[in-house]
């Protein structure tokens, strides 16, 4: 593909460049057609990004519908069937002022005076359209063959919750048709599995005006969340993890100690409590260390594994919040490990191994990225690249395969990061390993080597889930609720026929009850293959066991399957066995 640079050279896009190029150059092409439509817009930032493409558009009053993104839409297809030419020229930061303030565009002209004073600043122009950009582009507007407008939001100019809200219009675009027409699609299949949707469907959670970000669940969620959190339980405990649980609510001092006031105050929330100010925690790992210094360690009693299912609390913007996606009060499934140095490899190869086991129960695929050292961190160099070289020396022990993602770490140490890929392909971020050299030095942490002299201990901050509401969300997603037995809020349902089989029907319904089967029962005076559709499509429920005279006169029970129109007969213990193995075994 070929581009035009902002000097004006020609030349052939790199493969690996060309995507962003597309959608960059849609950008434009969007933005001229919103100018042509709306001549009184203007125009903020309009970047290319994996997800596509947006720009952030000041439109006064106006209020964009799903009409006015078609009329958009099309007013960007005349334009690339007009196949004007793009060409880039440079001008000196005063003469670029001086030309976007002439155009009305109030934003770039802001964005020119963020620049250095001897900046040269280049435009793009495509017909009667001009935008301030490094480039490249596409040659001309022909070259955008594939695109579409998908959706709408608000952003606030430059991300600034105290500046005017913008509206930011986004759009898809790929080399062929065929490209789109296949994203197209799983965003269509997407759409279905959004789990806002199949949670209200199913009853597992909801979210209320009053309490924006922050999630109720309902007794079937609570079941889900349960069953993960003992499935959490149990594997932590076999790895020698003690739990701990730590304070909502710490004095500010605390948090100042940790580094967390100077890097995050703008995302926790405060309180005042006898005239002195405490915060919300948006972490665990600050209680983590006040459990570990409440007491005198030995080198032996290294490693400890302190695992905690703490509720912590973020101020995210209300326009970023997301179903369960992003929230503002979670649960994440904390541990905090004190260990010594010659140790760090180990524990290491051991959290790696516990997040593996994890994720190949839910089925999924993943790749691990390595963050290092952030412009913003604490800690001198020793201490960050004996960090780093830890983790790095830990995934080339156990052969795993990772990329380098700089300057990404945390405040306080580098981390690994686990991106798992559902059953659509799609990326999330959730298991997380950081390794803290800071956080025990600030705190002052030690303990007692075989020589009885002070050492410092090291720090890893670990999640195998995250956040568990997200991960709810993730695998509801990915199950598209369909979720395996173990998790399933309801396990079997027991579907009467008719009145004549309620007797034996309560039966099969107490006996599944007494053996730990998560069990519901329809009685109600519908036909049965309306319950069977409403169990498999609504609730979604694994079995579906159906009682009718034969299975009366039998004492037997007939099982429908999930995802089968398969029924399979047996007796009430051959179901309450098969069903409570596989809740056993969780599969």
């Amino acid at each position: 593909m070929k581009v035009i640079y902002s000097n004006g050279t020609v030349g052939e896009c790199p493969k690996e460049e060309e995507l962003h190029v597309l959608r960059h150059s849609a950008a434009h092409i969007m933005a001229q057609a919103i100018s042509r439509l709306y001549p009184n817009a203007h125009f903020a930032y309009g970047p290319a990004n994996e997800k596509g493409f947006y720009y952030d558009v000041d439109l006064g009053d106006e209020k964009l519908t799903d009409e006015d993104l078609q009329k958009i839409e099309q007013e960007m297809k005349k334009i690339v069937k007009e196949n004007l030419p793009i060409k880039p020229y440079i001008l000196p930061r005063d003469e670029a002022i001086k030309l976007m303030e002439e155009r009305g565009e109030i934003y770039k002209v802001e964005h020119i005076g963020d620049l250095p004073e001897d900046a040269e600043i280049s435009f793009y122009q495509q017909g009667d359209y001009i935008d301030m950009c490094v480039g490249p582009h596409i040659c001309y507007t022909k070259a955008l063959k594939a695109f579409k407008i998908t959706d709408q939001s608000g952003a606030y100019w430059k991300n600034d919750k105290n500046n005017k809200m913008l509206t930011r219009v986004k759009g898809i675009a790929f080399p062929s048709q065929q490209e789109l027409e296949d994203y197209l699609k799983l965003l269509e299949e997407a759409e279905k599995r959004d789990h806002r949707k199949i949670g209200k469907e199913m009853g597992l959670f909801m979210f209320a005006d009053e309490a924006p970000g922050f999630p109720f669940f309902l007794p079937k969620g609570m079941q889900i969340k349960n069953a993960l959190i003992e499935y959490w339980r149990e594997i932590h405990t076999r790895d020698n993890y003690v739990e701990i649980a730590t304070p909502l609510i710490m004095n500010r001092q605390l948090w100042e100690t940790s580094g967390h006031w100077d890097h995050y105050k703008d995302n926790m929330y405060s309180t005042t409590i006898d005239e002195e100010t405490f915060c919300v925690k948006p972490m665990n790992c600050p209680g983590g260390v006040m459990v570990y210094r409440s007491s005198p360690h030995s080198y032996r009693d290294l490693p400890i594994r302190a695992g905690e299912l703490g509720i912590v609390h973020r101020h995210e913007l209300r326009g970023a919040l997301h179903g369960l996606f992003r929230v503002r009060c979670f649960t994440q499934d904390d541990a905090h490990i004190f260990m010594r140095r010659e140790q760090i490899t180990d524990e290491i190869v051991g959290v790696v191994n516990l997040i593996n086991e994890v994720y190949e129960k839910f089925g999924f695929k993943y790749t691990v990225e390595l963050s290092t050292r952030p412009e913003d961190s604490m800690g001198s160099d020793e201490d960050w690249d004996a960090a780093t070289n830890g983790l790095k020396n830990a995934l080339e022990k156990l052969g795993l395969p990772y990329t380098i993602n700089e300057g990404d770490g945390a405040f306080y140490g580098p981390k690994i990061d686990f991106h798992l890929e559902d059953s659509l392909g799609r990326t999330w971020q959730c298991g997380t390993i950081q390794l803290d050299f800071q956080m025990p030095q600030n705190f002052e942490l030690d303990y007692i080597d075989e020589n009885g002299e002070k050492q410092r201990p090291i720090m890893i901050h670990r999640v195998c889930f995250g956040s568990i509401e997200r991960f709810i969300g993730v695998i509801t997603e990915h199950f598209a609720g369909k979720f395996p037995v173990w998790l399933a809020p309801t396990q079997a349902k027991v579907l009467l026929v008719s009145e004549k089989s309620a007797e034996y029907g309560r039966e099969v319904y107490e006996a599944l009850r007494a053996a730990g089967v998560r069990v519901e029962m329809d009685n109600r005076n519908e036909k049965i293959g309306y319950m069977i559709r409403e169990a498999q499509l609504v609730g979604r429920v694994p079995y579906m066991v159906i009682i009718g005279q034969q299975e009366v006169e039998n004492k037997t029970v007939s099982i429908r399957y999930r995802d089968t129109a398969k029924n399979e007969t047996m007796s009430l213990d051959e179901f309450i066995a098969k069903i409570t193995k596989e809740i056993k075994d969780r599969v």
